[in-house]
């Protein structure tokens, strides 16, 4: 049996291969689910790739990966750094939740070094580009 997970990503990421291209690549959105999918697919698991600019809608889909047990990588975006509600939502999963990020926060802005989402994480994956979906792909599938 194929263990569903939830890769959710918050604001700005529908704009990847256009928004800040040395920071974030050339890589569409499209792209990027896409290979989370595939990525996915070889390691058991069955992803559902979403992204919104609403912080209500990714409230929602965590309660519902809240209520289904689902795993979840979570790319919170500008949310990382105030989202109280989003740390709330991501407090109620019963299931692995990865953080990840495509650079590193740690290296930029200050306003970036805090994530209100790191301490209800089971863990956070940063800095490796595109390739920190991979990494926290692989420990979902570790983990369940």
């Amino acid at each position: 049996m194929t263990t569903r997970v939830l890769v959710l990503n918050g604001p700005n990421l529908g704009r990847l291969g256009s928004r800040e291209p040395d920071v974030y690549g050339s890589t569409t959105f499209a792209g990027l689910a896409e290979r989370c999918r595939q990525t996915a697919a070889g390691l058991g698991l069955d992803a559902d790739v979403r992204q919104t600019d609403d912080e209500a809608e990714l409230v929602h889909w965590l309660h519902e990966a809240a209520d289904a047990g689902t795993p979840v990588v979570l790319n919170p975006a500008a949310f990382t750094h105030y989202s109280y509600a989003l740390r709330d939502a991501c407090a109620q999963l019963r299931a692995p939740l990865i953080e990840v990020h495509i650079s590193n926060p740690a290296a930029r802005e200050e306003f970036r070094h805090t994530s209100v989402v790191a301490g209800v994480a089971t863990g956070t994956v940063a800095g490796f580009g595109l390739g920190s979906y991979d990494l926290a792909l692989r420990a979902v599938a570790d983990l369940v």
